[in-house]
């Protein structure tokens, strides 16, 4: 049986980086959506009453909650309508962005 050669390794690693980093969410693309979302989830300051903290959540969480209003499975029509314009992996990058905020 012939050894894969160091070209196919190294696509090998690399495609599982890119997956990795996607499955991941992309920080920064986090940060430039994240201006809509800190109108209401302020980053510092008090937030107004009722409207949640979200800095600092854990990923799998945010993820959670953003697809429960895109599916309309949470009651919100802001968050609704907000969450239903983006893509999962624009919903992974603001959570990225988010969990390392503090």
């Amino acid at each position: 049986m012939a050894h894969p050669s160091a070209k196919t390794m190294l696509f090998v690693l690399a495609a599982g980086a890119v997956q990795e980093n996607a499955a991941a969410g992309d920080r920064e693309l986090g940060q430039y959506l994240s201006s809509e979302c800190v109108t209401c989830h302020r980053l510092s300051g008090p937030n107004a009453q009722g409207i949640p903290k979200i800095a600092g959540w854990p990923e799998d969480q945010f993820i959670a909650v953003m697809n429960a209003y895109k599916d309309k499975q949470r009651d919100n029509p802001v968050m609704q309508t907000i969450a239903g314009r983006l893509e999962s992996g624009d919903i992974a990058a603001l959570a990225a962005y988010f969990r390392t905020q503090k």
